[in-house]
C-alpha cells in the first residue's frame, strides 16, 4: 500500500501503518474481566470513508471498515495466523496450483439472502474486469487467465475461479503462489452480492444503505461524505454470538491536538497522537505504541540524474541520513530506525522464527557515517564526471512530511558539493509527478498489504510501476524470480532467496530506508481485547468489549 493506502487512517483503526512492539499485541490490557452493559465504543479516523465496494475499495479508511462488515474465506487473528472464516475447510493439490475451498452453510447476508461459492465467483471476476479499473486488482494476478482478462484477450468469465456447487469453490492459479492464502483474508478477496451491485449500479457502495454486508457488523449512517458513521452488530452473522460489540461510533478527526481534547473530555475512546504530545505524555499509562509493517523511504532517480547512477553516490546520500536521530529526536513518535527496506514485525525464518529484517540486514545500506559519506560522495562524483550534484527533493506537504524533508536536506547538504531544494506538494500532485518519473529525490512510505516480504521487495524489481526511481539489478531480479518460481513450493528455499534479494537491494542502495513508522494511541482502558497486525489491517474490532 502506497501513502494513500496506509498510514492515512492513524487511528484507532491502527491498520498496518501503524505499528506493534510485537506482533499481534491487543491495544490494553483486561481490568475487571466483566462485561460493561454499555457495549458501544467511540473511535476516531484521520479521513472519510470514500467506497464500500469491495472491487474498488483502496484507502485504508474504507480498507477497515470493510474488514469488519464483511466476511472473507479467512481473516487474520494474532501474529497474522490465519483463521478459518467462510471457509471450513482448504484442499491443495496439482503442486500448488487448485485450490478447492469447502464453505460454511450459515453466513447471511444482512438481506437474509445465504452467501454461496458464486458470491465469490462473480466478486473477483468482477475485480478483474478491466472496466471495473480495480486498483488492487494485481492481487489476483497469480490466478489463471488473470493476465489475459486483464489485457482484454479473454472475458472475466474465462478467471480460473468457479463454483462446484453452491458451498464448494475451485480456485486455479497459473503457478503455485507462497503467500495465496494470505491474500485471500483481504478484502479484494471477500464476496460480493451480485442482485445488489445490479441493483445499484454505479451507487453501489456510495453509501451505507447501497451496500450488502457478511461480516460481524453493519455500516449505518453513511451517505457516501459524511464525517461521521457507525457500525452496529449484524444479527445475520453466522457467527455473532462471539461479537461482543453492539455499537461503533466513528468520526473523522484529522488533528491530533482535537482528537486528543476529544479523548480527555471522554467524547473519545481512543486517539492517535503526534509526536510532541507523544514526549508530553510518555508516561501515560494510556498510551499504546504500535510499530511494524510499513517503511518510510527515499527513492533517487537514476533514470534522470546520471550521478545517481553511481554505486558510491547513493551509498553516499544514505550513510549521510543519520536516521536513529530522525526516528528519536525529530519525528519522536515511537518511529524506529529501519534494518532495511523490508520492515520489521512482519515476517520470521520458517526455522528459526527469527525476524526477516534481521535475518537480511546489511549495516552499510542503512548506518550512518557521515565521514564516510563524504568519502564516497567525492570518488562517486568524480568517477561520473559531476562537479555539484543539485537535487530537488519532493515531498508531501504534510506538517510530519515537511519535517522529514528539512532534516533530510540538512543531513545531505553536509556532503560536498551537494544542494538540496526542497518541493512539498499535496499528496495527489506529488504521487502524480513520482509516478511520471518527474523527481530528483522523492518521499515514499509503503505498508504491507500481507504478510510477506515480496511486498515489498517486489516494488524495486525492474519495471514495477512503484519503482520511480529506475534502479534495476539482474542479481535483484533473478533472487525474485526464484522465489515466485522455482522455490515457490520451497518454504526454505524461497525466504532464503527473499533474504539474498534484501540484502542485495541494500547492497546496491538501490533505495534509501528512512524508518519505521509508529502510531501512537491513547486508549480508554475499559476497551479491552483489540487485536493489530502489521500486515493486512485485521479485524480488530471482533475482539474488542468494554469492561466495567
Amino acid at each position: 500500500m502506497r501513502g494513500k493506502h496506509f498510514g492515512i487512517l492513524l487511528g484507532v483503526t491502527a491498520l498496518i501503518v501503524g505499528g506493534l512492539a510485537a506482533c499481534g499485541k491487543s491495544a490494553t490490557s483486561s481490568q475487571s474481566g466483566k462485561l460493561a452493559a454499555d457495549q458501544e465504543v467511540k473511535l476516531s479516523t484521520k479521513s472519510e470513508v470514500t467506497t464500500l465496494d469491495v472491487s474498488k475499495a483502496a484507502d485504508s479508511t474504507s480498507l477497515t471498515q470493510l474488514y469488519h462488515t464483511q466476511e472473507g474465506l479467512y481473516r487474520l487473528g494474532k501474529n497474522e495466523k490465519l483463521i478459518n472464516a467462510m471457509a471450513t475447510k482448504t484442499t491443495v493439490s496439482n503442486g500448488g496450483k487448485t485450490y478447492v475451498f469447502n464453505l460454511r452453510h450459515d453466513n447471511r447476508w444482512n438481506d437474509g439472502k445465504t452467501v454461496t461459492a458464486k458470491d465469490y465467483v462473480y466478486s473477483w471476476q468482477r475485480t478483474v474486469n478491466p472496466k471495473t479499473a480495480a486498483e488492487y486488482a494485481y492481487l489476483m494476478a497469480g490466478i489463471k487467465n488473470y493476465n489475459q482478462v486483464q489485457n482484454g484477450q479473454l472475458a472475466p468469465s474465462q478467471l480460473g475461479v468457479k463454483a462446484l456447487g453452491k458451498y464448494k469453490l475451485e480456485v486455479t492459479l497459473s503457478k503455485p503462489v507462497a503467500y495465496f492464502k494470505l491474500l485471500l483474508a483481504f478484502p479484494t478477496f471477500f464476496p460480493q452480492e451480485q442482485s445488489v451491485v445490479d441493483k445499484y449500479g454505479k451507487s453501489y457502495g456510495h453509501s451505507s444503505e447501497k451496500t450488502a454486508y457478511d461480516g460481524p457488523f453493519v455500516m449505518t449512517k453513511w451517505q457516501g461524505t459524511d464525517q461521521n458513521w457507525q457500525l452496529v452488530k449484524n444479527t445475520k452473522f453466522w457467527d455473532k454470538k462471539k461479537i461482543t460489540l453492539k455499537k461503533l461510533n466513528f468520526q473523522v478527526v484529522a488533528d491530533p491536538s482535537t482528537g486528543l481534547n476529544l479523548y480527555q473530555q471522554k467524547k473519545l475512546d481512543a486517539t492517535t497522537l503526534d509526536g510532541t504530545q507523544v514526549a508530553n505524555l510518555k508516561n501515560n499509562k494510556d498510551m499504546k505504541t504500535f510499530v511494524g509493517g510499513s517503511t518510510y523511504y527515499m527513492q533517487m532517480n537514476q533514470k534522470k540524474i546520471k550521478a545517481l547512477r553511481n554505486l558510491k553516490v547513493r551509498q553516499a546520500l544514505s550513510m549521510a541520513i543519520n536516521k536513529q536521530q530522525l526516528a528519536k529526536n525529530v519525528l519522536r513518535d515511537g518511529s524506529k530506525a529501519p534494518l532495511g527496506f523490508v520492515s520489521q514485525n512482519l515476517t520470521q525464518n520458517p526455522k528459526t522464527k527469527a525476524d526477516f529484517a534481521k535475518d537480511a540486514y546489511v549495516k552499510s545500506g542503512v548506518t550512518y557515517d557521515l565521514k564516510q559519506a563524504k568519502q564516497l560522495m567525492k570518488a562517486g562524483l568524480k568517477a561520473s564526471g559531476t562537479k555539484e550534484l543539485n537535487l530537488t527533493l519532493m515531498a508531501d506537504d504534510t506538517s510530519v512530511t515537511k519535517t522529514v524533508a528539512q532534516d533530510i536536506q540538512a543531513n545531505l547538504e553536509k556532503l560536498p558539493n551537494v544542494k538540496v531544494t526542497l518541493n512539498t506538494l499535496p499528496y495527489k500532485t506529488r504521487l502524480s509527478r513520482s509516478n511520471s518519473g518527474n523527481f530528483d529525490l522523492v518521499l515514499s512510505n509503503w505498508g504491507a498489504d500481507f504478510a510477506d516480504p515480496i511486498n515489498f521487495l517486489s516494488l524495486m524489481s525492474t519495471g514495477n510501476t512503484n519503482n520511480n526511481g529506475g534502479f534495476s539489478d539482474a542479481k535483484y531480479d533473478n533472487y525474485l524470480k526464484r522465489s515466485e518460481n522455482q522455490d515457490a513450493n520451497k518454504p526454505t528455499a524461497r525466504y532464503n532467496d527473499l533474504v539474498n534479494a534484501e540484502k542485495r537491494l541494500m547492497a546496491q542502495q538501490g533505495v534509501i530506508p528512512l524508518y519505521q513508522p509508529a502510531t501512537v494511541e491513547m486508549w480508554n482502558s475499559k476497551v479491552t481485547g483489540y487485536v493489530w497486525n502489521p500486515a493486512g489491517m485485521s479485524r480488530g474490532y471482533q475482539w474488542m468489549r468494554v469492561e466495567q
